[in-house]
């Protein structure tokens, strides 16, 4: 694979986001991390999984230098593949903790957000669902998977304003459930993800679906309806302009660097 890579120790799987600099989402890593998903909740020897990133970036959230240049067969496969990842993550029965290596807007934190227990590196990151500034729609499910661990009054107010978190901000509202130094992010993960491990994992796995069954039901629920309307806002030139400027801000940065 060529975005994802993975290692099995003591019936633990870590994945790694190995993409570019940032892990900035593109349909390959959506692919690949599909497939790693698939192949470990039929793997008996996986027991439980860590997702985490890499030095300053958990992930940028979406690519939209890439994306920008998709038509509209590409962007509608993206977007697709977008709602598959996020339902296969949300209602995988296995435990998934969630090492939080730096920052984590948008896309980023709804990969985080489906896990089970987020852990996040000190330092000068973000954390937080910033679309609607940048001009798209946030699906309802998306929200209700927000509200499930923030409540829906700081779900509202922070997507309404595209806030994003600091780490200590993120672990105040109950966004992250720790912050850690980086140079421990990985050892503190593997230490949570063995102590929920431990537990009767049928009991586990049977409460956690029946504990997510209203956002499962609505992360599958008129899903073609939902990246239609998505769609329709991606094209308006409203959207385009602002994703424009977003990127023409991102080249001016990085050509200064």
């Amino acid at each position: 694979m060529e975005h994802i890579k993975t290692k099995i120790e003591d019936r633990i799987l870590s994945i790694f986001l190995d993409r570019g600099k940032s892990n900035a989402i593109d349909t390959l890593l959506l692919k690949e991390l599909i497939v790693t998903l698939e192949t470990a909740q039929d793997n008996d020897s996986v027991q439980g999984i860590i997702l985490i990133g890499k030095e300053n970036f958990f992930s940028a959230g979406l690519d939209l230098i890439t994306l920008y240049n998709y038509n509209e067969e590409q962007i509608s496969e993206f977007w697709i593949l977008f709602m598959e990842t996020t339902t296969l993550l949300a209602a995988f029965p296995k435990p998934i903790v969630a090492a939080i290596s730096g920052h984590s807007p948008a896309g980023g934190c709804v990969l985080a957000l489906c896990c089970d227990y987020r852990i996040m590196a000190e330092g000068n990151f973000v954390i937080g669902l910033n679309e609607i500034p940048v001009g798209l729609i946030v699906p309802e499910s998306i929200f209700l998977l927000y509200a499930f661990w923030i409540g829906k009054r700081h779900a509202y107010q922070n997507l309404l304003e595209g806030k994003l978190l600091s780490p200590v901000e993120a672990k105040a509202q109950g966004l992250v459930d720790e912050v850690v130094p980086a140079n421990v992010l990985f050892n503190t993960a593997t230490k949570k993800i063995k102590q929920i491990t431990q537990l009767n994992q049928s009991t586990w796995q049977t409460s956690k679906l029946n504990f997510r069954k209203e956002i499962i039901l609505k992360l599958r629920e008129n899903r073609d309806e939902t990246i239609q309307r998505i769609l329709e806002q991606w094209w308006l030139p409203a959207t385009r302009a602002i994703l424009k400027s977003i990127i023409e801000n991102l080249a001016s940065k990085n050509t200064i660097k």
